[in-house]
């Protein structure tokens, strides 16, 4: 199978919408922008060895791959619209590309994503995709909004990507039970889409957490130029993480780097005013996903964690880099 052939059969497809104009088969796609609207574009790659294992699944991870974007445009507050898909592959592999849009192609019917076009080529599996999302103009969530006195929240629960790595690495052990629900949160996350475009007017700032809790609260806190303290206990985690906070100075340091610098999370991290509290709890409910204040906003530079006792940690863990 040639690379045309590969195009044709497994990602060409009609335009959906009436806004896809002109969609895949020509040398770009063609997109009438809604009136009253600004478009959010992200790009991000996964890269075998680097961000995934070699014989990972892939229909989990053509999951993955669109996920970690759409995870980026909820950050923004942007309903996600369209999407565009390069990958190099050692080869036209039928099976193996069918699996992967499958899990794909679910992920997008799911949020009524369009794919418009992309490339492929033959080299070492390396997967990237730019999605492009759509908000109100001026509505644009970003990580610059953050005041003294917000609190600071996040969805979901944190660091159980990290601990199912940790966990394949022989560094630490769980019961099989929480082994096989850490590696689906590290396979295959869901992006808090509804929840990013309903903190449009709540949200003073956001990211997702991709980086780690630490890293990525970093970024917030030195675009809107202020600090944050966080309370350790107050973060939420699965309980097998929480245990090993508990347990030897062994486990509790791999619980550390998990909750605070784990990464792969694609949770939300945001900030808003105190009054805004009751709007958040309702928004919890309504969305069926926990969103839990674990500390706030100060005017004094840099991130301080208290532990359980209250005591500041004297350092924090590394977030992920991808040139460490």
């Amino acid at each position: 199978m040639n690379e045309f052939e590969l195009i044709a059969r497994f990602f060409q497809r009609a335009p959906r919408s009436a806004d896809v104009r002109v969609g895949i088969g020509d040398d770009a796609a063609v997109i009438a922008p809604t009136p009253g609207m600004e478009y959010a574009v992200t790009v991000d790659m996964l890269v075998e060895g680097r961000h995934f294992a070699v014989g990972a699944d892939p229909r989990r991870l053509g999951h993955k791959a669109l996920a970690v974007n759409l995870s980026d445009l909820a950050a923004m507050g942007a309903m996600p619209r369209y999407v565009l898909l390069a990958g190099a592959l050692p080869g036209a592999d039928e099976a193996w590309v069918t699996a992967f849009m499958g899990g794909f192609d679910a992920l997008a019917r799911q949020y009524d994503v369009e794919l418009v076009g992309g490339d492929t080529t033959r080299g070492p599996r390396n997967l990237c995709i730019t999605a492009i999302g759509e908000l109100p103009a001026g509505s644009a969530l970003t990580r610059a909004g953050a005041n003294p006195g917000d609190r600071v929240y996040v969805s979901g629960s944190l660091g159980d990507a990290a601990l199912a790595l940790a966990v394949a690495a022989g560094k630490t052990e769980v019961d099989a039970r929480s082994r096989a629900a850490l590696a689906h949160r590290l396979d295959a996350p869901e992006p808090r889409v509804a929840l990013g475009v309903a903190l449009r007017g709540i949200a003073s700032a956001a990211i997702d957490v991709s980086d780690g809790l630490a890293g990525d609260l970093g970024h917030i806190v030195d675009m809107s130029k202020v600090g944050a303290a966080l309370s350790l206990a107050a973060v939420p985690c699965a309980p097998s993480l929480r245990a090993k906070l508990a347990g030897t100075h062994k486990e509790r340091e791999i619980a550390l780097q998990c909750v605070l610098a784990g990464g792969d999370d694609y949770e939300l991290l945001f900030t808003a005013p105190p009054p805004l509290g009751e709007r958040i709890e309702a928004l919890a409910l309504a969305l069926r996903l926990p969103l839990t204040a674990i500390g706030e906003v100060t005017a004094e530079p840099g991130i301080v964690v208290r532990d359980e006792r209250g005591d500041r940690l004297a350092a924090l863990p590394h977030a992920f880099d991808h040139f460490r």
